[in-house]
């Protein structure tokens, strides 16, 4: 059996709770053709990287893919590509906030995921939820973390990838789209049955 290591995000930006981290947590130990280890990280410039490749060293995966929160979107949204770019329009959870920076200074201006994100955005749809492929992680966090893992990971056997969710109920204000933690976790669920795709 295959290992997956999937995270989520600790909750950023005011927020009390964090879907990501909400429906990873919730995840079965074992999915489709994986073992899942499931961890939590704090949304940290570089830190966040740092305790995924800490975990990975302990228990290397074959995959690993990150879950993050993306208000706004009303569809889960595999990303296809990482910018070399950290362009904060607020702190992250140590009060840093980053403007017009490399993540990793020389390195390429975009690193594509190696995960099959169209594969995934169709098992998604499949399952009767709103998914499809994203072409900006954006420059928070999450475009850090992908980019991050990416980077350390090019070259070799182990696939990185990255999935935004949309906001639950209980955040979205002013009619944001939104979805219910139990198809989120639906949704993540067929975009795992992909991977081997």
């Amino acid at each position: 059996m295959k290992h997956l290591l999937i995270t989520g995000f600790d909750p950023f930006g005011g927020e009390s709770i964090n879907p990501a981290w909400e429906a990873v947590r919730r995840l079965p130990d074992t999915c489709s053709d994986f073992r899942l280890t499931k961890l939590q990280i704090p949304t940290q410039f570089e830190l966040a990287s740092r305790h995924i490749l800490d975990a990975a060293e302990k228990d290397p995966a074959d995959v690993i893919l990150c879950i993050g929160q993306a208000g706004g979107r009303s569809a889960v949204t595999p990303e296809r590509i990482a910018v070399n770019l950290m362009d904060a329009s607020i702190s992250d959870n140590a009060g840093v906030s980053p403007k017009e920076q490399c993540c990793i200074p020389d390195g390429p201006d975009g690193i594509f995921s190696t995960v099959p994100v169209k594969a995934m955005a169709q098992a998604i749809c499949d399952a009767g939820l709103p998914g499809q492929v994203s072409l900006s992680a954006g420059s928070f966090v999450c475009n850090d973390t992908l980019y991050r893992l990416l980077y350390h990971f090019r070259g070799s056997d182990t696939q990185v990838g990255f999935v935004h969710v949309p906001f639950l109920p209980q955040q979205a204000k002013n009619n944001q789209p939104s979805m219910e933690l139990e198809q989120i976790i639906q949704a993540l669920t067929a975009a795992i049955s992909a991977l081997h795709k």
